[in-house]
C-alpha cells in the first residue's frame, strides 16, 4: 500500500472485494452481511471513540481511532454505493470555497 490519498483508494478497492464473501472469514463481509445500519453504528462508535482519544491528547491512540473511522467510513460508502471518487468530486466543486459560503449554498438549493 502507499501513502495519502492512494491508500484509501488500496483500502476501498480490498473492502468491495469482500462484497459478498464469507461473514465467517472476513469482518468486512460480516459488516456487509448485517446491513448498513449496522455498518453506520460501527462508523458513529468509532467516531466517539475518535473524540474521546481527541480528548485526551493521545496522538497515537487518536491515529489508531482515525484509521477506524477512515475504515468503517469507506465500508459505509461502498455499502452505499459511493466510491472515493464521487466525494472526490464533491471536495473538487468546493476548492476555493469557504466553509460558510460552501454551507450558504447548500441551504439555498
Amino acid at each position: 500500500m502507499s501513502n495519502g490519498p492512494d491508500i484509501i483508494e488500496d483500502l476501498f478497492a480490498v473492502i468491495e472485494s469482500r462484497k459478498g464473501g464469507d461473514p465467517e472469514s472476513s469482518y468486512t463481509a460480516k459488516l456487509f452481511d448485517q446491513g448498513r445500519e449496522k455498518i453506520a453504528r460501527k462508523f458513529g462508535e468509532e467516531s466517539v471513540e475518535t473524540l474521546l482519544a481527541a480528548m485526551k491528547d493521545d496522538k497515537d491512540e487518536l491515529a489508531s481511532e482515525s484509521a477506524d473511522v477512515l475504515y468503517h467510513l469507506l465500508v459505509l460508502w461502498a455499502d452505499a454505493g459511493l466510491t472515493p471518487a464521487d466525494i472526490w468530486a464533491k471536495l473538487e466543486k468546493r476548492r476555493g470555497m469557504s466553509g460558510i459560503d460552501e454551507k450558504k449554498s447548500r441551504s439555498a438549493g
